[in-house]
């Protein structure tokens, strides 16, 4: 299975470890193809070896190639919220994660978007919860 996990990059690198530690429990699933956004050095301001142009182009393949798309969506991105949206045109399995006790608000454009299905799902998670939601989603 390919995975493709999405958290936000240049909205904010506070919860790195925390999508590293979801990234290593999806990859009892499959390959995930942006382990990268896990990455501890990788900063604010994204991947400097790479134009914008090529990040771009290199993301929507994947996206393209991917089975399931997973993501960490606590802190606001624009990059994920647009990665979501393609993946809902592409007709992936989508999962969201959302930590409630963080003291931010869901926004609604993703939290309206949940299908009812096993197609699209909005988890409100605590990080003990994660192998289990991923268990019922990858399953």
């Amino acid at each position: 299975m390919k995975i493709y996990f999405a958290g936000s990059i240049r909205g904010g690198r506070q919860d790195a470890e925390l999508y590293l530690r979801i990234i290593e429990k999806l990859q009892a699933y499959g390959t995930v193809l942006t382990e990268h956004v896990g990455a501890k050095n990788l900063e604010e301001s994204g991947e400097k070896h790479l134009s914008e142009k090529e990040i771009y182009n290199r993301d929507m393949a994947w996206l393209q190639e991917c089975d399931v798309f997973v993501a960490e969506v606590t802190q606001p991105s624009l990059g994920v919220g647009y990665e979501i949206g393609r993946a809902i045109t592409l007709n992936k399995k989508i999962l969201c994660l959302f930590r409630l006790d963080s003291g931010k608000s869901l926004s609604a454009m993703i939290a309206g978007a949940e299908t009812g299905s096993s197609s699209f799902v909005v988890k409100n998670y605590k990080e003990e919860d994660v192998t289990k939601i991923l268990s019922e989603f990858l399953n």
